[in-house]
């Protein structure tokens, strides 16, 4: 299924300047006056109010449209699972994530032991719908386990500095646990 197209009618500037204002706005923390400011010293003068309806506009547009990256079999996935406490008791956060930092998927569970793993890579290629050409994951026995049993053929990297994408993919989780308190 494909999206229909993005409609810049009835607006003054082109569609290149008003994707990076948008882009500009949700991906970094600025303010719209920031923004604004940000695309007056590239000589684009527009107000923060039209800046904040365009996020409106089209932010939604943008982000389905991101999310909607097809997966591909040549793809890298990267593994790795984080501790976080939900009500004081510990559950662990597994997470995949593909060679562009694009979050495959992620499942919930208490413990930390082979089934867990395999219920991860099931679930992911059910969802991808091919095995990945690489897994690249911390040095939990665990993952090894679950692939030796589910994707055989499928090349595994155990390193710690490897694995470098699924770590840093928690730190947005991290930044909010900490902003609320925990969770």
């Amino acid at each position: 299924m494909t999206l229909p197209p993005i409609s810049y009618k009835r607006h003054r500037f082109p569609p290149v300047i008003i994707a990076h204002a948008v882009w500009l706005y949700f991906r970094f923390p600025l303010s719209l006056r920031l923004v604004e400011e940000m695309l007056l010293e590239r000589g684009i003068v527009v107000s923060y109010e039209t800046v904040r309806r365009w996020a409106l506009k089209f932010g939604l547009d943008y982000a389905r449209r991101l999310k909607r990256k097809k997966p591909s079999c040549r793809d890298i996935w990267h593994l790795d699972e984080v501790v976080i406490a939900i009500g004081g008791r510990k559950h662990r956060l597994w997470r995949a994530v593909d060679q562009d930092g694009y979050i495959l998927d992620e499942i919930l569970q208490t413990p930390r032991d082979t089934e867990a793993a395999k219920r991860l890579l099931t679930r992911l290629l059910e969802k991808q719908g091919c095995p990945p050409r690489r897994m690249i994951t911390d040095k939990l026995g665990s993952y090894a386990a679950a692939r030796r049993q589910i994707m055989p053929a499928i090349e595994h990297r155990s390193h710690k500095g490897l694995n470098n994408r699924a770590e840093n993919s928690h730190l947005p989780l991290r930044r909010r646990e900490r902003a609320m308190q925990g969770f």
